[in-house]
């Protein structure tokens, strides 16, 4: 379902080692969020802004990001619009939305059982797959914290391309689920 109010489409600068976030907001909240720019499946119609100091939305979706980056903040507190997102994606990404707070980390089979979208049995195998390749479709990085959801043996998936990894590690030292190593260029995570 598309949104129903007006959106904007901006770029957020990030230390992250996949580099900008581009975002669309509505009158609603954050609508999506990408780390990639050929990640434009679920982009939605907007008007582009080249300056986000205009907009409160943008402004405020952009501070918020910086703070969270630095170590200032440890939830973005923005609204999210979750009409991209419908079904059993959105009752398990609200879920992780509700129950996988800062510094904290879930295995996929974890959330499918907490979501209680599935039966037991299907939450330790198929279920936990599913899971997976829901958080891979996430609509709305960070914000919808994807990151905080590994494998039960390592750190799992984390989208598409050489940078991929690096950037979950890199959001799950910041937030101290991952103890730094000697070549961390963040804030420090304490």
């Amino acid at each position: 379902m598309p949104p129903s109010a007006p959106v904007v489409r901006f770029s957020v600068d990030t230390p992250l080692p996949s580099g900008r976030i581009r975002v669309a907001a509505s009158e609603n909240g954050v609508l999506w969020a990408a780390f990639h720019e050929d990640d434009t499946v679920l982009l939605p119609e907007g008007l582009d802004l080249a300056d986000i100091s205009a907009d409160r939305r943008a402004a405020m979706v952009a501070e918020r990001y910086a703070d969270y980056f630095a170590g200032r903040r440890r939830g973005l507190e923005l609204p999210i619009d979750w009409s991209l997102t419908s079904g059993l994606q959105r009752r398990v990404l609200q879920c992780l939305y509700g129950t996988v707070g800062y510094g904290e980390t879930v295995t996929y089979g974890e959330l499918a059982e907490r979501c209680g979208a599935f039966d037991a049995e299907a939450a330790r195998g198929p279920a936990a797959r599913i899971v997976g390749t829901l958080m891979g479709t996430t609509p709305i990085a960070i914000l919808i914290p994807a990151h905080r959801v590994v494998a039960a043996d390592g750190l799992g998936g984390f989208g598409a391309g050489p940078d991929a990894l690096p950037t979950k590690r890199w959001l799950l030292t910041l937030e101290g689920s991952l103890a730094p190593t000697l070549d961390w260029d963040g804030p420090d995570p304490a």
